[in-house]
């Protein structure tokens, strides 16, 4: 019985290729007890892979965190086998607003202690007295109330393309690094104001409302479904987008086009530009904006050196990284000015 990953990304990609069939991308969580975590994660590979499913999926004894692509004409089979697992019966899928055949090119199910990492205590939130939950309407007449404090709880590099009128954006790399930080921030807001927050998916703002009415907040409210669900009621209910630009995704497309503004500037040059990329120097690989005119410039690296780095013969370049542990890395310039 498989149950890992054998193919490499390039295997895989000429696989999808071939088959030239539409992938959908989408995206569930669940917080909920799960008893054996290793059974557990084993029966989904088994079922995920044969339904030829790529993405990275997360699951500890809180629950489950999925990011997926899945061929479109087997998503109601996905669904049929979520609706198998009691506790995910009906779940709600966030299905993308852009599609990539690409955006996985692996089936990746790891056991982690959380599927969020947030840097809470067991007594320091109670999942089951998260903030109320809004729909896209009912969030876009809180969003404009003079007395709402709207809260963006994703990282400086997310909310750095995109982000709702009037949000404050935590200048953080990490949500564990967001939570303290707020707390501190709007303490004299516990009771006389609306504290509104938003995510992607909506699975760390279900974490962060928790712990804030556990700080003792009093009027705390998340948009349910995050970002992706938002754009799509939009959409289908002719509601005013409230977006600004990109939503940053964490696979191999990066972002969404949520709205047509683009706010954010080349981390190069400075002009107008809201695509990231990861520098082609894998000893760098930092993730940062960059404009096509600089990306052909710099061969896609960040700089003059690492374009340098990666013009070497590979093996060369594979020499010099031997024994370099290369932590996950985000350029610290054209940050938001509106930080926590």
């Amino acid at each position: 019985m498989q149950l890992y990953n054998k193919l490499s990304n390039e295997e895989r990609a000429i696989l999808i290729k071939k088959a030239n069939e539409k992938r959908l991308t989408l995206s569930f969580y669940k917080y909920h007890h799960i008893g054996n975590v290793e059974i557990f994660r084993n029966h989904l590979f088994v079922n995920f892979d044969s339904l030829q499913v790529l993405g990275r999926i997360y699951v500890a004894k809180e629950g489950i965190n999925s990011q997926l692509s899945i061929p479109a004409k087997k998503i109601e089979n996905l669904k049929e086998f979520l609706d198998s697992i009691t506790f995910l019966k009906n779940i709600r899928l966030n299905v993308g607003i852009e599609h990539n055949d690409e955006s996985f090119l692996k089936l990746k199910i790891k056991v982690k202690d959380k599927i969020v990492a947030d840097g809470l205590g067991p007594n320091d939130y109670d999942i089951e007295n998260s903030g109320t939950h809004l729909n896209a309407k009912e969030f876009n007449d809180l969003l404009g109330k003079p007395e709402t404090i709207t809260i963006d709880m994703r990282n400086h590099y997310e909310s750095e393309i995109g982000h709702f009128k009037g949000a404050v954006c935590p200048d953080v790399d990490t949500f564990r690094d967001s939570l303290p930080l707020i707390n501190k921030k709007f303490n004299f807001a516990k009771t006389k104001n609306n504290i509104l927050m938003y995510c992607t998916g909506g699975i760390r703002c279900e974490k962060a409302s928790s712990y804030l009415k556990q700080n003792g907040y009093k009027n705390v409210f998340q948009l349910k479904g995050g970002i992706i669900e938002y754009a799509r009621q939009v959409k289908k209910n002719g509601l005013e987008n409230k977006f600004l630009g990109k939503n940053f995704v964490f696979d191999n497309r990066l972002s969404e086009r949520i709205g047509n503004e683009i706010i954010a500037k080349c981390h190069v040059c400075g002009n107008t530009c809201d695509n990231h990329v990861n520098c082609k120097n894998q000893a760098c690989h930092v993730l940062f904006i960059q404009c096509e005119k600089c990306f052909k410039k710099l061969n896609g690296c960040c700089s003059n050196s690492c374009k340098d780095i990666h013009a070497l013969p590979v093996e060369v370049q594979k020499k010099r990284r031997k024994g370099y542990k290369n932590k996950r890395r985000f350029f610290k310039k054209g940050r938001l000015s509106e930080k926590v």
